[in-house]
């Protein structure tokens, strides 16, 4: 195998190697059965058991509760912006959503198509480096339900805490920290991610519902989107993304095998402690995030002269540090650091941060 560099990818993001690795051996067979997974029947005994065995991992690395769904779906996150107020809204019904960026924004737009939305608090005022206390919070009687993003992959503002919301079902767009520290699933009503982050590659979307919250979808919500459609025929209503879920499948093993997602916290809180007191030691280089709602997954920094971000990715790439450019709408760097970036990368970038500001500070 050709050297493998190290990839700070919002998304599609780094998958690890050891995943990558089997996937490569089973590629032309799977197990010895004369095919690949792409070639599989969805239907077939081994596909349905590929199936059943990534469910299983993943209710096991999150203790997701009996009464909870696991639905393997096409699409991403974005989807889901429509997809939840057709499933959980009502007819003529109303919710509330937490805007702290540019991806609340989206789904807050998407929304606004199917009912009434009340932005229940926004961090648009703090220029969304801070998230806004629960005790800012103007939330609803009516709501259906309430809906943040745990993490805003772009601007790299993160939830350390669940918000209480009282009886209303607690949704949440977890697509980039979910699997990266321990999380008490039952405190939601439903949680969604797109896979291309924490989870395998893109095309697959993640939804762990509650039970009690299937069987009310709007009357024109299209079969493919409604929840309990997909649950009742577990997730195979149509031919799902096989190769998309056997991969996924595949790093939930691989999660399994590194101990977990409290082994996860552990190594993730070392890496973003790291490259922030990096950037917060430097006088080249700002993260503007309020300290206590910086994320662990996607580190945005900026350096003090614009015209130095060329030449400081160019120089990155040329010691295999990739993707490191900030999201087109914010500018400046961004270093994505999931579940399979590991602990090296971060040092290797540090110490290349380190030598760029001595050369160019």
């Amino acid at each position: 195998m050709s050297k493998r560099l190290f990839n700070f990818c919002a998304g599609p993001a780094a998958l690890p190697e050891a995943v990558l690795q089997t996937a490569q051996a089973e590629l032309l067979d799977w197990q010895g059965k004369g095919l690949s997974v792409m070639e599989m029947s969805h239907r077939s005994d081994e596909f349905v058991g590929i199936a059943e065995q990534a469910e299983q991992d993943l209710r096991d690395l999150l203790t997701i509760p009996s009464d909870y769904k696991v639905l393997f779906l096409q699409g991403g996150a974005s989807q889901q912006f429509a997809q939840i107020p057709l499933n959980l809204m009502g007819e003529g019904g109303s919710a509330d959503y937490i805007d702290t960026g540019i991806w609340s924004r989206k789904a807050i737009e998407e929304a606004s198509r199917y009912g009434h939305v009340n932005v229940a608090a926004s961090g648009k005022a703090r220029d969304y480096f801070a998230i806004p206390g629960q005790n800012e919070w103007q939330l609803s009687d009516d709501a259906a339900y309430v809906h943040y993003a745990s993490n805003e992959t772009i601007g790299g503002l993160e939830f350390s805490w669940i918000p209480e919301v009282g009886d209303k079902p607690l949704v949440v767009d977890m697509s980039s920290d979910i699997l990266s520290r321990p999380l008490d699933v039952s405190r939601f009503g439903l949680i969604y991610a797109g896979a291309q982050k924490n989870i395998g590659p893109s095309g697959l979307v993640v939804v762990i519902v509650r039970e009690d919250l299937l069987g009310r979808a709007h009357s024109k919500c299209p079969t493919m989107l409604d929840y309990n459609v997909a649950a009742q025929n577990g997730s195979m209503y149509n031919t799902p993304p096989t190769f998309a879920w056997y991969l996924s499948g595949l790093v939930f093993k691989w999660l399994k095998e590194q101990g977990g997602v409290e082994s996860m916290a552990r190594l993730n809180d070392a890496k973003q402690r790291k490259l922030y007191a990096a950037i917060d030691a430097s006088e080249l280089y700002s993260n503007p995030i309020n300290i206590a709602d910086r994320s662990w997954m996607n580190v945005p920094f900026r350096l003090a002269d614009d015209r130095l971000d060329k030449p400081f990715l160019a120089g990155a790439e040329q010691r295999g540090l990739l993707n490191l450019k900030g999201h087109r709408s914010v500018g400046g760097m961004r270093a994505s650091i999931y579940n399979a970036v590991p602990e090296a990368a971060v040092d290797a970038l540090v110490a290349y941060m380190a030598e760029f500001e001595k050369q160019h500070g």
